[in-house]
């Protein structure tokens, strides 16, 4: 599929997508008149790609992760080292962290949202 298909069947731009090439996330075929042609696995790459951003990941870590992630038959491309291993571990107890941090502050929001509501109802009580 062409570039532009592929960026459709994301969601994700086709400047993204070179870069994701250039990084070395990403690979394509060249057609003879020079246009990229993905396979159809691709769409599962950049699907994953784009959750490992979202997960707080930069470029670099996800080139590391990718060659160890199962492949479409279902086995790890190669073997993951016991580095790459402790500095995912390490990640995931960041975003651990980023989540606790994230609950602690919605129940901080609760807490204000019931004192402002019960405000509003004793404020709309009296003015009746």
């Amino acid at each position: 599929m062409r570039i532009g298909e592929l960026a459709a069947r994301t969601g994700v731009s086709e400047r993204s997508l070179r870069y994701y090439e250039k990084q070395g996330l990403l690979g394509s075929d060249r057609t003879p008149g020079g246009h990229r042609d993905y396979l159809e696995q691709a769409v599962d790459r950049v699907v994953l790609i784009q959750a490992l951003y979202a997960a707080g990941l930069h470029s670099r870590k996800i080139a590391q992760l990718l060659p160890c992630m199962r492949d479409a038959d279902g086995g790890p491309s190669e073997i993951a080292t016991p580095r790459l291993v402790e500095e995912l571990s390490a990640e995931r107890e960041r975003i651990d962290g980023m989540i606790a941090d994230l609950v602690r502050s919605r129940g901080v929001l609760d807490e204000v949202i019931e004192v402002a509501a019960e405000k509003l109802s004793s404020g709309a009580a009296a003015a009746n």
